[in-house]
């Protein structure tokens, strides 16, 4: 089961570079077998072209490298943090993808204006606050995993409603059932990112109703879900 886990994140890392959302080495997708508390994520560094399922690093939840030649994602401490707050996380997704890292970097929610946005998260996409220089310098990592917990805390915001956040002058994070659901979460948070940037060239958007986000976000998801076939 961990050969597939790590087959399942070595492909979740590849369709991020496929997806345009990752460039270079910059983004890192992490995947969860919840039974073991074993993560495998990306190696730090590795560019996706030679990147192999050998390479793919797992992890016990407290950090502990259990097997792999490489050194994990820098971002480690950031996806653990959120594996052990949303327990119903399988998988974990950072990028830089240009639209959605605007917004972070405007530190700015992306609003919820339109029924794109709406089938995909049950509300205004979240941006967290600054970190201080304290939680800059020391443990940043982990930190940027405590705030991005913070606010959803705080605002009272259901990781599985919302699996995304914009890190303050950083970047997304996303998250899923697993790391391919969690790829998913990436691309269609980097493509409402562009609508909402776009819609704003044109005119001035305003809030949807709170209605119709219900009826789209509800028809897609929960027990009463009537999308798709079954």
């Amino acid at each position: 089961m961990l050969e597939s886990l790590k087959e399942q994140v070595l492909e979740a890392n590849l369709e991020l570079a496929r997806l345009r959302l990752a460039l270079f080495t910059w983004g890192n997708a992490s995947g969860i077998d919840r039974e073991r508390g074993i993560v495998a994520i990306k190696p730090s560094g590795v560019p996706y072209e030679i990147m192999k399922a050998e390479d793919i690093v797992l992890v016990s939840l407290d950090g502990s490298i259990l097997e792999g030649t490489r050194r994990p994602s820098s971002d480690l401490p950031t996806h653990l943090a959120l594996f052990r707050a949303f327990e119903s996380i399988g998988g974990v997704v950072h990028t830089h993808s240009t639209y959605a890292t605007a917004w972070a970097q405007a530190g700015m929610d992306i609003p919820a204006e339109g029924t794109t946005h709406a089938d995909h998260f049950f509300g205004s996409i979240p941006c967290t606050r600054l970190l201080s220089d304290d939680e800059i310098a020391q443990s940043y990592e982990a930190n940027t995993g405590a705030v991005i917990v913070e606010t959803f805390r705080m605002r009272g915001i259901d990781p599985s409603g919302m699996p995304a956040v914009l890190v303050r002058s950083h970047g997304p994070f996303t998250w899923g059932t697993d790391a391919t659901d969690a790829v998913h979460n990436a691309a269609v948070l980097e493509e409402v990112a562009r609508i909402a940037l776009l819609s704003r060239t044109i005119g001035s958007p305003q809030p949807m109703q709170q209605r119709l986000l219900e009826k789209h976000f509800f028809r897609k998801h929960g027990p009463g879900a009537y999308y798709g076939q079954r």
